[in-house]
C-alpha cells in the first residue's frame, strides 16, 4: 500500500509540471492572439492614416507657384492628415511619422510616406517579448496632365450676376492644378474661338497668372459655335503637344446646345467663298445670320460677306465640315441620317441647327477615340429646356459630349473614356460644380 501511495505522489507531481508547462505555453498561445489582435489593429490605423496622407498631399502638391512651395504645402497637408487620423497614444501606441518624400520627375509627381508604431505586451511577455512594433509605408503618384479648358462666352451668359460667377469660379477651377507640372490651354468661345492660352509646346506648366488675367477680361455675346472650340482644343491636344501626357482632358462650360459652326462655304460673292467663317442659325425658327470672323468671339465679317439674312449671301453648305482645311473630309455635314438627319446642303433653319449640334458631338466622339476624357459643365435654364427644330435638351447634349452613363442610348459607350456632367441652376451651383469636375479629374490622375 506504501508504494501504491508513493507512485500516486509522484503521478500527481508529474501532472502538476505538465500542467504547469501548459499553462505557460496557454498564456504564451493566448497572449499572442491578444497582443495580435491589437498589433492588427494599430496596423489598420497606420495604413489608413498613411494611405490617406499621401492622397492629401497629392491634391495639396498643386498649391504654390514653384516646386519649394508646392513641396511644402504637400508634406504639411501628409503630415496634418496623418496627425488627425492616428490620435496620440491609440491604444496605448506611440507613433513616428516620417516627413513626407515629394519628387518631382519629367512631370510626374511621386509622395511617399512611412511610419512606425510601438506598442507595449502584456501576455506576450511570457514568451519573452516586450515591444510590438509595427510599420506601414504608402505611395501615391500623381500622373502627368494635359488639359484643355473651353468657356463659353455667349450673349445668353450675360445676365446680371452669371458673367461675375463664371469668371470667379473658373479662376477657382484653375487653383486645382499643378502650374509647373500640369499642362493647360485656356479658349473661350461665343461665334468663334480665341485661344487665350495655348500650350506651351510639349513644356510642363501652365501661367495661371496669365490666365487669370483673360478670364477676368471676358465679355459675354453672340451666339453658340460650340463645335469651334472643341476642335481648337483637340487641335491644342494633338499637334501643340507632340509628347502627351498620361491623362487627357478636355473641360468644357456652356449654357447651351449649339446653333452655329464654321466652314468655307458656298457664297453668291466669290471673295467670300475663300473665307472659313461662321454660320448662325437661331434657337427657334428664323433666319441664319453671318458671315463671322471663326477667331473671334463676335465679329461680323466686312460687306459683302455679312448679312444679317445671310440665305442672300451662302448658297451652299459644304459636305464635309472644312474650317481650317478646305480638302478635310473627317466630320460629315450632308447628307447624314444620324444622329440628325441633314438631307442636303440647302441653308434652313433645320439644316444648320442640326448640323452644329451633329458636329459637336461627332468632335467630343473623336476626342475620346483619341482617349482624351470630356468633361462638361452645364448652367442655367435653357439646358432643361426643349429647344431646336427637334425640341432636344441641351443637357442631353453635354452628357452625350462627356459620354456619361446616363447620356442617351445613341451616345454612350463604356469603352470610351466616360467622363461627368455636371448641372449648375443658378450662380451658386457653379462652384459645386466646379470642384467637382477638379475633383474627378484629380481622381483618374492618381
Amino acid at each position: 500500500m506504501k508504494k501504491i501511495a508513493a507512485y500516486t505522489a509522484r503521478q500527481r507531481g508529474s501532472i502538476s509540471v505538465i500542467v504547469a508547462v501548459s499553462l505557460i505555453a496557454l498564456i504564451g498561445i493566448v497572449g499572442l492572439a491578444v497582443d495580435s489582435g491589437l498589433g492588427y489593429m494599430i496596423k489598420a490605423r497606420l495604413d489608413a492614416a498613411t494611405d490617406g496622407a499621401v492622397i492629401a498631399a497629392g491634391e495639396a502638391v498643386t498649391r504654390g507657384n514653384n516646386q519649394t512651395q508646392q513641396t511644402a504645402n504637400a508634406q504639411q497637408a501628409a503630415t496634418a492628415f496623418f496627425a488627425a487620423n492616428y490620435p496620440v497614444g491609440f491604444l496605448g501606441s506611440t507613433v513616428t511619422a516620417g516627413t513626407p518624400s515629394i519628387v518631382f520627375n519629367a512631370g510626374t509627381v511621386t509622395i511617399g510616406m512611412t511610419a512606425q508604431a510601438s506598442v507595449p505586451v502584456t501576455f506576450m511577455q511570457t514568451l519573452g517579448f516586450r515591444i510590438l512594433n509595427v510599420s506601414a509605408s504608402s505611395q501615391a503618384i500623381r500622373k502627368t496632365l494635359d488639359m484643355a479648358f473651353v468657356i463659353d462666352t455667349t450673349g445668353s451668359l450675360n445676365v446680371s450676376g452669371v458673367p461675375a460667377a463664371v469668371r470667379a469660379n473658373a479662376i477657382a477651377f484653375l487653383n486645382n492644378f499643378d502650374v509647373t507640372n500640369d499642362r493647360v490651354a485656356l479658349m473661350h468661345f461665343a461665334y468663334g474661338t480665341v485661344v487665350d492660352v495655348p500650350f506651351n509646346g510639349n513644356t510642363r506648366g501652365f501661367n495661371r497668372t496669365l490666365m487669370t488675367t483673360d478670364i477676368n477680361s471676358y465679355t459675354f455675346g453672340g451666339s453658340t459655335n460650340s463645335a469651334e472650340a472643341v476642335w481648337n482644343a483637340r487641335n491644342q491636344l494633338n499637334t501643340v503637344i507632340t509628347q502627351p501626357s498620361s491623362l487627357r482632358v478636355i473641360v468644357f462650360f456652356s449654357d447651351g446646345a449649339p446653333n452655329s459652326f464654321a466652314s468655307y462655304f458656298t457664297t453668291n460673292q466669290s471673295r467670300c467663298n475663300n473665307t472659313p467663317a461662321t454660320l448662325a442659325s437661331p434657337d427657334t425658327a428664323g433666319t441664319m445670320t453671318g458671315l463671322y470672323n471663326m477667331n473671334a468671339l463676335s465679329q461680323a465679317l466686312s460687306s459683302p460677306c455679312y448679312q444679317s439674312n445671310a440665305t442672300r449671301l451662302v448658297t451652299a453648305m459644304p459636305k464635309w465640315y472644312n474650317a481650317h482645311n478646305v480638302n478635310e473630309q473627317i466630320f460629315p455635314i450632308w447628307p447624314v441620317t444620324t444622329p440628325r438627319a441633314v438631307p442636303n446642303g440647302n441653308i434652313t433653319y433645320v439644316n444648320v441647327n442640326r448640323a452644329s449640334r451633329n458636329l459637336l458631338e461627332a468632335m467630343a466622339a473623336q476626342a475620346r477615340i483619341e482617349g482624351t476624357y470630356v468633361f462638361t459643365l452645364g448652367y442655367g435654364p435653357e439646358l432643361v429646356q426643349q429647344e431646336g427644330p427637334d425640341n432636344e435638351l441641351g443637357s442631353d447634349v453635354l452628357k452625350c459630349m462627356a459620354n456619361t452613363p446616363d447620356s442617351l442610348a445613341r451616345c454612350y459607350n463604356p469603352a470610351q473614356p466616360v467622363g461627368v456632367y455636371c448641372y449648375a441652376a443658378t450662380p451658386n451651383d457653379l462652384k459645386p460644380c466646379f470642384t467637382q469636375l477638379a475633383s474627378q479629374i484629380l481622381r483618374i490622375s492618381k
